[in-house]
């Protein structure tokens, strides 16, 4: 018998359904992993298996993070790498990178993984692009099956080593493209799941114009395409990458996309800081989406993205955290703080983002770029059971309880109490229940320790 689930007293319920609906004193019914009903505490049922008191507490449906580079964890505020722009930045830890083995990609990924979901998420992207020492997405899908969090792992690649024109260094590149592509068919025949409460995704990622050749975009478009599968890259991080594309390639990032086949629904770029006016029409009239990086992209100084006209222009937008060596973090609830004020210091104009709006980008709108929009995002019948609940008598929330569900936002608690993936608990009372995190600590430091002395 399929077990249930009822979330009772809640404070507010931010449901991110189509009305927009917010549920004073309201109660959530989950059966299995799926939610079967939300509404007032007067509608509530009186019987379940489990029942959840959230007197107090604010619940939204999880957080979706669409970018990350869960391997960057083990070289946070590296000090090469504090103070540089995108290309030098990366030319400060490709030299490190080039050691990390399968048992720190894993002990990465799980930090990683535990970081975003003590902040809230509860799906997550991550772009994983190096492929040495024997590290396959393997390593990242093990890692997302033993935390519990809903995973979307892009396999990513380097080919256009420094010998050829690229930026990366010829021992951290694929050499072999055909090599490459055999183990993207082989990553989504292995792990992707088409069904629509998909635990475990796979999307296929060649890095960026600067990192691989234009026969990789174009032959992994065809595949993503044959396999039913999603797309993903880096497109228009900063100056340097426009004038790479325009030297290169002759185009701008705007055109490239379009010309090696990366539009579509099926298609989401990161960062798009400098994304032309053609190029948000473009990925608007295609359903193309952005994972929008705010820290990352204040923290190497590559401007802020057009987000408010994005959105003005029907682009579908949602956050990304990026790796943890260009944002040092990973709390995705502090990414929507950051949306939302980089939105409006880009535009002046204190009006350019409102708190809900980051976190329905936070939340709906990461659904709709993973194209997961009929199963992820809300809190409604019928979708997935991914629910996170924070407490309103936080010292990050006192004083402002007067709109508890925008104070979400503006004053970022620092962890979530409550999280349901997939109709799981998976942390309580704020504790992490599926690994131990004191041990998720002390690995990761040590394997930190080894790749960087």
């Amino acid at each position: 018998m399929t077990e249930t689930l009822i979330l009772k007293n809640a404070r507010v319920i931010a449901t991110m359904d189509d009305d927009g609906q917010e549920i004073e004193q309201g109660y959530v019914l989950v059966r299995g992993n799926r939610i079967e009903a939300v509404g007032p505490m007067a509608d509530c049922p009186d019987d379940a298996d489990r029942i959840i008191d959230l007197t107090g507490h604010v619940v939204i449906p999880g957080l979706i993070n669409t970018h990350h580079h869960m391997f960057q964890s083990l070289t946070r505020a590296l000090p090469a790498a504090q103070d540089g722009e995108l290309f030098d930045w990366l030319s400060a830890l490709f030299p490190v990178w080039k050691n990390i083995t399968p048992a720190m990609q894993r002990a990465a990924s799980r930090t990683a993984m535990a970081e975003l979901m003590l902040s809230g998420c509860t799906t997550a992207a991550d772009h994983a692009y190096l492929h040495v020492n024997g590290i396959t997405l393997d390593d990242s899908v093990q890692a997302a099956t033993e935390m519990g969090i809903r995973f979307h792992g892009a396999r990513g690649a380097m080919s256009l080593g420094q010998s050829k024109g690229g930026l990366p260094p010829d021992e951290l590149v694929e050499q072999d493209e055909h090599a490459i592509l055999r183990d993207m068919q082989r990553v989504v025949e292995t792990h992707h799941d088409h069904s629509p409460d998909a635990m475990i995704r796979v999307a296929l990622a060649p890095c960026s114009p600067f990192t691989v050749t234009t026969d990789l975009m174009r032959e992994a478009a065809i595949m993503a395409r044959s396999l039913k599968v999603g797309l993903h890259t880096h497109t228009a991080e900063n100056w340097k990458d426009l004038a790479f594309s325009k030297e290169r390639y002759g185009m701008t990032p705007t055109e490239f996309t379009e010309d090696v086949g990366w539009v579509g629904d099926d298609v989401w770029h990161a960062h798009c800081v400098h994304l032309d006016d053609a190029g948000i029409a473009l990925f608007a009239r295609t359903g193309t989406g952005v994972a929008h990086c705010p820290c990352s992209n204040m923290r190497l100084a590559s401007g802020i993205a057009p987000v408010r006209k994005m959105l003005d222009s029907g682009v579908k937008v949602g956050l990304g955290v990026d790796g943890s060596a260009s944002n040092d973090t990973g709390n995705l609830m502090d990414e929507a703080r950051l949306a939302m004020l980089s939105a409006r210091v880009r535009d002046q104009n204190p009006g350019a983002m409102t708190a809900r709006e980051a976190l329905r980008v936070a939340t709906r709108g990461g659904a709709e770029v993973l194209g997961r929009g009929d199963a992820l995002g809300r809190i409604q019948p019928g979708y997935c059971a991914d629910i996170v609940a924070f407490r309103t008598d936080d010292i990050a929330m006192a004083g402002g309880q007067s709109d508890p569900l925008a104070s979400l936002v503006f004053c970022t608690p620092p962890r979530v109490n409550w999280s349901i993936i997939n109709g799981r608990v998976v942390i309580e009372e704020g504790n992490l229940l599926t690994r131990s995190l004191p041990h998720i600590i002390e690995e990761q430091n040590r394997m930190a320790e080894l790749l960087t002395r």
